[in-house]
């Protein structure tokens, strides 16, 4: 199985918050529904408007051990915030379960967030 380089984005992130949050990953299964495991190397939020906004990045994890990586974090006007400042973050599918990352702003359609991952590790 080959490792795989990929980026994901979500254009205009919604208000949702916690698992109702905008979808921006969901970590894929392996060949015949097998367990897999994605290493996510960076996420940038992106605050598209002239005032400030808070966004929350979400983890949906697989197992229900849902956590907040980023909670209420402050992205001024025409700013970016890069989330993972060298660190990693491995998420995991079971073969029948996936970990969703979801990404969040307090305001519609101000927010966008990218992130890059390895993914078949």
């Amino acid at each position: 199985m080959a490792n795989d380089f990929k980026r994901f984005t979500v254009s205009s992130a919604g208000t949702g918050t916690g698992a109702s949050g905008s979808a921006l990953y969901s970590c894929p299964a392996g060949s015949g529904s097998s367990a897999l495991e994605s290493i996510v190397i960076g996420i940038t939020l992106a605050n598209k408007t002239t005032t400030g906004v808070t966004a929350d990045i979400y983890l949906d994890g697989f197992d229900g051990t849902d956590t907040y990586i980023v909670k209420s974090a402050t992205i001024p006007a025409g700013s970016a915030l890069e989330v993972m400042s060298g660190n990693k973050i491995v998420l995991q599918n079971s073969g029948s379960a996936a970990d969703v990352l979801r990404v969040t702003c307090n305001t519609g359609s101000a927010l966008d967030a990218t992130l890059s991952v390895l993914e078949d590790v």
